[in-house]
């Protein structure tokens, strides 16, 4: 019984022993951790500290240096107090943070962190930001990759990105004025500030009356459409009633703009192809541009035309680089951009307040999903007959358009080749005559080169060179105000020499009888004065930019034209 008794009361003793030994391991850890604490509440305060010394201290530059980032083009403008700011976040891990003491264990001793004085930390994690001039230096040193486009030239591109034409780095040589092969690389510095966007949103090919517009059947278009086109007719000057299709060829061969194009402007403002107008307005201006004493398809289309050539062409040859809308609100263009696309975003500005244009241009219903529609993608379009104009296409050899041994004056330099559209494509000649005006004159109009007659009709004469009858393709000449009477008829095969037909005053405007000459190029017409010049005897046109005239130059001679005709000089072949 003693020994039982014994036994049985070892077992008590026994488990106080164990509750002692815990109770005393707990109350260790909790001192250990009262340690810790009491360790890292230094460290914070100490750092904290430290922090706010050094804010106090450098406060000033600090605030002038952040005022300043944004002009940098850098960095965002953000405020302070929000997550977007990128300085908030200035080394700091995206890893989440742990918690010190459950990291703790009874094995692991506890170690604490040496805070670096303050000497130390600037001169081994330097944290002041970049001055001004630094951020400007590394602008300027980080360049755009741009790959040229169809119709480059450096004098062109350096007015785009807003450079000198010596800031802009590639391989090879090119003249100011020379066609960059399309796909070359160029590093040009990033130094426009806030711009339209950059996507490309329509091909050149579809606004010009390209290649892409051979074989394509305006009449039968429109009759399978069946809308409101397909009935309208209208009286149009020197012409008599056309219908719609009628009006529509006539305006894409005139200012040579794409027929497509067109049809589908009308259907996006006005609903005419598919559909009827559902307004007054949409009825009398179909087009969209609200000119009382201009209503009519007619009108509508032959301003639309002028206003999408100046956009392109002037993008072309460096002159067009803003947008203006029709509230006088501005926006640059982004220099990336391509021709057709600045003819597109040009019209619908000149309509349209900037958020109606971004709608029209990028929005869910925007001009080119209604295009996309009608015909198909443009761009897969476009992908079989781009680039229009390559840098190796020369100008074939022409010669003075009248005959040998006959003294002509040249009164206009470079000028606008046809309508409102500002191209720079055209030179006036005016011919021997006894007095100004208009009267009947007997020298001849003549070729200057090889080709076939298109047209001939309304003044005007068109000479396809490559004599495939088709007037969207290859180079193409343009004689305007020619008068009907010997004029050369449609079919006749030209040679260099070969008589057209007298100057007159007929097609068109005019204050006297005189020719009116231009070129085209797979549907573009051709600047004067440009990376193709236009050259005839030898003779090459020069833009004149004070006077808005121009010279013809050859060697050291020069004959000189003002658009007013005040130091107009005469040449002969």
């Amino acid at each position: 019984m003693e020994r039982e008794l014994k036994l049985t009361m070892a077992v008590p003793m026994s488990m106080r022993s164990g509750d002692s030994q815990k109770t005393e391991k707990r109350e260790q850890k909790r001192l250990t951790r009262q340690r810790i604490l009491m360790v890292w509440s230094a460290i914070t305060f100490l750092v904290l500290g430290t922090f706010i010394f050094q804010v106090g201290r450098n406060r000033s530059p600090q605030a002038a240096v952040l005022e300043d980032l944004p002009e940098a083009n850098l960095l965002k403008s953000y405020s302070l107090n929000t997550d977007e700011n990128p300085l908030a976040n200035i080394n700091q891990s995206n890893e989440p943070e742990e918690d010190p003491i459950a990291e703790i264990t009874d094995n692991e001793p506890v170690e604490t962190q040496v805070v670096p004085s303050e000497e130390e930390d600037e001169e081994t994690n330097p944290t002041a930001l970049p001055t001004q001039a630094e951020l400007n230096a590394y602008a300027n040193a980080a360049p755009i990759t741009y790959y040229a486009q169809s119709g480059d030239s450096l004098g062109v591109l350096a007015v785009r990105f807003g450079v000198e034409i010596d800031d802009i780095k590639t391989s090879g040589e090119f003249l100011p004025n020379q066609l960059i092969p399309e796909g070359h690389v160029l590093f040009i510095p990033d130094r426009l500030g806030e711009t339209s966007p950059s996507q490309k949103v329509f091909p050149d090919s579809e606004i010009v009356n390209s290649p892409s517009a051979v074989g394509f059947d305006v009449q039968a278009f429109v009759n399978q459409a069946g809308g409101f086109l397909s009935r309208y007719s209208e009286l149009v000057y020197a012409e008599g009633s056309l219908t719609g299709a009628q009006i529509i060829e006539k305006v894409a061969l005139e200012f040579s703009i794409h027929p497509r194009l067109l049809l589908a402007m009308i259907e996006f403002e006005s609903h005419w192809v598919y559909g009827q107008p559902e307004t007054p307005n949409q009825k009398a201006f179909p087009l969209g541009i609200v000119s009382i004493d201009r209503p009519g398809l007619y009108n509508q289309l032959e301003q639309a035309a002028g206003i999408l050539g100046t956009g392109y062409y002037g993008w072309r040859e460096g002159r067009t680089v803003v947008l203006t809308f029709k509230d006088g609100q501005t926006l640059r263009l982004a220099a990336e951009l391509n021709a057709g696309s600045v003819a597109l975003m040009h019209f619908y500005a000149s309509q349209s307040t900037l958020p109606e244009w971004f709608e029209q241009i990028y929005g869910v219903d925007n001009f080119a999903n209604t295009y996309q529609r009608m015909f198909d993608d443009p761009w897969r379009i476009a992908a079989h007959y781009e680039p229009l104009i390559s840098a190796d296409v020369l100008q074939p050899d022409l010669i003075l358009p009248f005959a040998e041994g006959v003294v002509w004056t040249m009164t206009v330099g470079p000028h606008a080749a046809w309508g409102a559209a500002d191209v720079r494509a055209a030179l006036d000649f005016s011919p021997p005559k006894a007095a100004p005006g208009c009267e009947r004159n007997y020298s001849w109009v003549t070729s200057v080169g090889p080709g076939n007659v298109l047209r001939s009709e309304n003044g005007t004469v068109v000479v396809d060179m490559d004599g495939d009858g088709n007037e969207q393709t290859g180079w193409v000449i343009v004689y305007l105000h020619i008068g009907s009477t010997n004029r050369v008829p449609v079919g006749t095969w030209l040679n260099a020499g070969d008589r057209i037909g007298h100057p007159s005053c007929e097609g068109g405007k005019s204050t006297g009888s005189h020719l009116h000459i231009a070129r085209k190029y797979n549907g573009e017409w051709v600047p004067a004065d440009g990376p193709m010049p236009f050259i005839m005897s030898g003779w090459r046109a020069v833009m004149d930019p004070i006077s808005l005239g121009g010279w013809l130059v050859k060697g050291d001679e020069i004959i000189k034209a003002n658009l007013f005709g005040a130091e107009s000089s005469q040449i002969s072949r």
